[in-house]
């Protein structure tokens, strides 16, 4: 699996380190990961120079990850929640991960993570076939298994609400302030195979038996064609540390 992450997952643009330094408004010499996987994200800030210590529960995905990132990356595997307080980070941030973590005293835990005024991030979000007409067929395909592939807003916000988790979250916290919401518009072009590799990464499908997950990548396999366009926008949420709490 962790190969399969480090293969078929995306990385992410220097766009986005940039809107996150920009947004913290003073130099970032030192940075939190929450769930960094393989490590896309690590390698992001990490190769513009800042010190990154990443966390991740699973012992597979940092030895993947240690085979990609430069010398100033630490690693520790730990989940969030096991994460004592102590050490202080001008920047704490989740790649597509956040929504692993315990809701329960989330947003202090967090905080107690960051120096006063250091800086939140959090992107992410789903990728999606571009072309209505293949994702109708990959959505008649999976139909006997599954109704969807999507992960569902861990907080209940509609899709249609301008502000989404964990930025809805965020605006009830009491540990932050100045939160923000942007969209990095990105798309993809992937092989079919690759893109079936993909979705052997998305949890919908992992918890299926494994003999009805090859059935699904079976059948939506046949109706895909030789490459497929996929619309990939990462959306941003950052915020801000109270300095006074």
């Amino acid at each position: 699996m962790a190969e399969a992450y480090e293969r078929f997952r995306p990385g992410y643009p220097v766009q986005l380190f940039d809107m996150v330094m920009e947004y913290a408004a003073q130099p970032v010499r030192t940075a939190l990961e929450i769930g960094a996987g393989t490590g896309k994200a690590t390698r992001l800030f990490a190769r513009q120079g800042v010190t990154v210590t990443a966390t991740e529960p699973s012992g597979a995905m940092l030895a993947e990850l240690r085979k990609h990132v430069p010398a100033n990356v630490r690693t520790m595997q730990a989940a969030f929640e096991d994460l004592q307080p102590g050490e202080r980070y001008g920047l704490v941030y989740a790649a597509a991960a956040l929504h692993w973590t315990n809701p329960q005293n989330r947003w202090s835990r967090m905080a107690a993570l960051l120096e006063p005024g250091g800086v939140f991030a959090s992107f992410g979000g789903p990728i999606q076939l571009a072309d209505p007409a293949v994702k109708e067929a990959v959505r008649v395909a999976r139909s006997q298994f599954l109704a969807s592939d999507e992960v569902p807003s861990p907080d209940g916000t509609p899709p249609e609400n301008d502000m989404q988790w964990p930025g809805t979250e965020l605006q009830r916290s009491r540990w932050f302030t100045d939160i923000q919401q942007s969209v990095i518009e990105r798309r993809l072009v992937l092989s079919a195979r690759d893109y079936i590799g993909h979705l052997s990464t998305i949890s919908a499908y992992l918890v299926l038996p494994a003999l009805e997950r090859e059935h699904v990548f079976s059948r939506i396999m046949q109706v895909l064609p030789e490459t497929v366009e996929l619309a990939a926008d990462i959306t941003v949420h950052i915020a801000r540390r109270h300095y006074e709490r």
